[in-house]
């Protein structure tokens, strides 16, 4: 059956969402043919572009960049290209500060496979539950579809210390105790600052695209004003 691509408009509005102009922006592609595949961008064109034809030559489970602010030293790993079979991606220690706490938000199925329609549709409901529900507290998320399940990512401006990863940890657990069932589990291990995350715009490929369990697009779906 078809599978969607990736769209390359989609690519750069998240881009310009999650990130601020100019910054540093690893993206990676683990578990290819090639190895894990890695590279550090400031130039946010050239980002797209690579992200766009990454997507197309690797045909990877997900492309994913990191989120938090890294440090801009990086850059010398691999200057606005990407490099296959690295020896290094960002470590916990690499990141400057967090900005970003990460909900992940997946149907319960078998390992190696898609969701179906009816587990991604009860992924998407549920952040939609929770994002209303703890607005008054939080505020709103950016509202994200992984492709299989969904995404809230909230604001957030913290130094990257251990106070901060036992804040961010503690927060999952308790989403995790509020929200988890047997259909939608939230994943509490999101919490490392270095943490890679769907790179939106690109094709979720988990196992074969088959009916009823097809490889879909990722998005993001809301963004606060």
């Amino acid at each position: 059956m078809s599978t969607p691509k990736a769209d390359i408009l989609e690519i750069k509005r998240a881009i310009s969402v999650l990130f601020t102009p100019g910054e540093v922006i690893e993206v990676r592609i683990p578990k290819t043919r090639f190895g894990v595949v890695s590279g550090y961008f400031d130039d946010h064109q050239a980002l797209a572009t690579a992200i766009l034809e990454a997507d197309a030559r690797y045909q990877a489970a997900g492309v994913y960049y990191v989120l938090n602010q890294l440090d801009p030293a990086l850059l010398g790993r691999a200057y606005n290209r990407l490099k296959e079979r690295v020896d290094y991606t960002t470590a916990d220690n690499n990141i400057l500060r967090r900005r970003r706490l990460p909900v992940d938000l997946d149907p319960v199925r078998p390992a190696g496979i898609s969701s179906s329609d009816a587990e991604h549709a009860a992924a998407i409901e549920r952040a939609r539950i929770i994002a209303d529900e703890l607005s008054k507290e939080w505020g709103w998320p950016i509202f994200g579809d992984s492709g299989n399940g969904s995404h809230l990512l909230y604001d957030i401006d913290l130094p990257n210390d251990l106070e901060s990863l036992k804040f961010v940890s503690g927060a999952l657990a308790e989403l995790d105790r509020r929200y988890s069932d047997d259909v939608v589990k939230i994943d509490v291990t999101t919490a490392n600052a270095s943490r890679i995350w769907k790179a939106y715009g690109t094709v979720a490929r988990k196992g074969d695209s088959i009916p009823g369990r097809p490889h879909r697009l990722s998005r993001i779906l809301e963004v606060p004003k």
